[in-house]
């Protein structure tokens, strides 16, 4: 069975990925958390992830770092980590990897915090260039081809990509259009992503540089941890 190593629910957006993408498809894994403790765990998490980050999945003797490596190595023995259709499936690909590679504006100044509720101070050009962009991007999927989720009507890898975007969009009230919001409620209405954020909520660990991090969008209006 594959093992699953991931961060802290309440704060690791990269790990939600993989670990969303096997809960919602039914693969079978092995859940195993190591909190992030203080700004350096790279020699902590060395122990099992080459590259000391997380994600990192296990599969036997197989070891596979980085989350969009980790789904594009699921895709390979299970089929509907990505559209069947070619031309979802294309732009899928690419959705998903420009969220992987881009959006810096959004993830430095809304990092993921799934228990803030946080009032926005500002909104600068850059941020608002990102959001513009992925509300584009989910409107683009929904209205191309037809379906609940962005490539269709079956969820993908490409929205377990975007998913730590709706916790954001949550957090800190991220000004998308109608037609986005709903996508992003879709999204963390979903039994796997109300699992994680049950599990965030109730988690003990305290990592004040996260917090800090959150707390420099605005105002905090509620922390809803334990």
């Amino acid at each position: 069975m594959y093992t699953l190593f991931i961060g802290n629910k309440n704060f690791s957006s990269w790990s939600l990925r993989p670990w969303l993408l096997m809960t919602q498809l039914g693969i079978a894994f092995n859940e195993q958390i190591v909190p992030f403790e203080g700004d350096d765990n790279w020699q902590r998490f060395r122990q099992f992830a080459p590259n000391g980050r997380v994600p990192c999945l296990q599969d036997g003797n197989t070891t596979v770092w980085d989350s969009l490596a980790i789904a594009e190595y699921l895709a390979e023995t299970h089929p509907r980590v990505w559209p069947a259709d070619r031309g979802a499936r294309t732009w899928a690909r690419c959705a998903a990897a420009e969220m992987h590679s881009g959006f810096s504006a959004l993830r430095g100044q809304c990092p993921m915090h799934v228990g803030f509720r946080i009032k926005m101070a500002d909104i600068d050009s850059a941020l608002q260039r990102d959001i513009k962009r992925v509300d584009e991007l989910w409107c683009d999927g929904l209205q191309k081809f037809g379906g609940a989720f962005l490539a269709g009507n079956q969820f993908s890898a490409v929205d377990a990509f975007f998913a730590p975007v709706a916790f954001r969009y949550q957090t800190y009230g991220l000004p998308f259009s109608d037609t986005a919001r709903d996508y992003a409620q879709r999204l963390l209405k979903l039994p796997a992503m109300q699992q994680w954020t049950s599990a965030a909520l109730q988690e003990t660990w305290r990592d004040p540089s996260h917090d800090r991090e959150a707390l420099r969008a605005g105002e905090l209006l509620q922390d809803l941890r334990a």
